[in-house]
């Protein structure tokens, strides 16, 4: 049997879930939650069995689990994990698309660890950035820049990267973990499309890509139609509409920087300037005083409920914001409506759009629901990890 620094017991009968692959174990289900982040720990049942090893977190949620066999928790598992993810990356990553994520935390059994690669579209540069969530990934910080570079900044083909940087904590700044740094903005492609992402300091790893599909969808649908995008941030959906042949696109958003990357990213795909306008508004505040009628809008806020206590509140608000848009929309109007609050489930979000139409005096039609793309798995067992909810929406009348 493999020895780990630390042994901890269950106290609860989770026994069956964990067997399954479901990847966290919070303290109240131990009998004794010791050990410091970073740590490796043996997980035991109740009756004293073996039942996973993972990486000691800290606070509340205290082991992530990252497998249930009897094997150790080394770099040799993190290569492993990396290969089979690579794997999965070269059937499901989409023609024309150079950025895409390669580790996706629990749903590539690396809990905690995401890595997104971002191919610049003027030529073979590839960055990476890494992002480690809670006390134990970022503990392995060393580790992980050891085996990517070793894995990666060595490698040839679409996953070699140039450079690779770090993020850690919420306000913490990016660090170069090897190579160079990317440029400001970079250029990547998306189904064709040219997107300007800021790797080093805009949101998430720098653009939103679990929402390819939905930037797809609204390609798709935005021919001869006026479009309002909210919560822009670059402009993606906007882009998209542009291209797919609409014929007015209003992105908005709070953040003057991304309100000015949406302008420069509509300039870099060709696209009239007549055919845009940009605003650096509060989206309610924009909702309440602008009368601009519309034929497909797409609202996707950042989270409203950043922890479960938030849940009432942030339902509340996604009532408002679908009541707002709603009104706006024309008969045979189109809304896609979304949602990444992972504390917020399918079911509550729905409700939300049905509370928004019945508010609104609209009926819909559901069209079409999704989430996450496939280079963004989610274990079977970890329900948790279905945080994007998107709902595409036509008004009937």
């Amino acid at each position: 049997m493999v020895r780990a620094m630390r042994t901890l017991r269950l106290a609860k009968a989770l026994e069956t879930r964990l067997r399954a692959g479901h990847p966290w174990c919070y303290a109240d289900a131990l009998r004794d939650a010791s050990g410091v982040p970073g740590e490796v720990a043996t997980l035991l049942d109740r009756r004293g069995r073996f039942l996973g090893r993972g990486l000691v977190d800290g606070g509340p949620l205290h082991l992530r689990v990252w497998t249930t066999r009897d094997e150790p928790l080394d770099e040799a598992l993190l290569r492993r994990r990396l290969e089979r993810a690579r794997e999965l990356r070269r059937d499901v990553v989409p023609a024309a698309t150079s950025a895409y994520r390669l580790l996706h935390g629990e749903g590539d059994r690396v809990p905690g660890v995401t890595l997104d690669v971002y191919g610049a579209a003027e030529g073979p540069t590839r960055y990476g950035v890494l992002r480690l969530d809670g006390g134990g990934a970022r503990v392995w910080r060393s580790r992980w820049v050891d085996v990517l570079e070793d894995t990666l900044a060595r490698g040839e083909g679409d996953e070699a990267l140039t450079g690779l940087l770090v993020r850690g904590g919420r306000g913490e700044a990016p660090t170069l973990g090897f190579g160079s740094a990317p440029p400001a903005p970079l250029r990547v492609t998306e189904h064709g499309m040219t997107l300007l992402a800021d790797l080093q300091a805009g949101q998430k790893t720098g653009l939103f890509l679990d929402h390819r599909e939905g930037r797809r969808r609204v390609r798709e649908l935005a021919r001869g139609r006026r479009v309002l995008n909210l919560y822009a941030y670059t402009g993606g959906f906007g882009v998209a509409a542009g291209i797919g042949g609409a014929s007015r696109v209003t992105n908005v958003d709070v953040a003057p920087a991304a309100v000015a990357l949406a302008e420069a990213t509509w300039a870099a795909n060709g696209l009239d300037p007549a055919r845009h306008r940009a605003v650096v508004a509060d989206v309610p505040r924009f909702l309440a005083e602008d009368e601009a009628r519309e034929d497909l809008i797409v609202a996707d806020p950042p989270s409203f409920a950043p922890r479960e206590s938030a849940v009432p509140q942030a339902l509340e608000s996604y009532r408002k914001l679908h009541t707002a848009c709603l009104r706006r929309l024309l008969p045979g109007g189109v809304y896609l409506a979304a949602s990444c609050s992972s504390h917020v489930t399918p079911e509550a979000f729905a409700a939300t759009v049905r509370d928004g139409a019945r508010k609104a005096r609209k009926t819909l039609q559901l069209l079409d629901r999704w989430g996450s793309p496939p280079d963004h798995p989610r274990l079977a067992a970890f329900p948790e990890g279905d945080y994007l909810k998107a709902l595409l929406l036509r008004v009937v009348d």
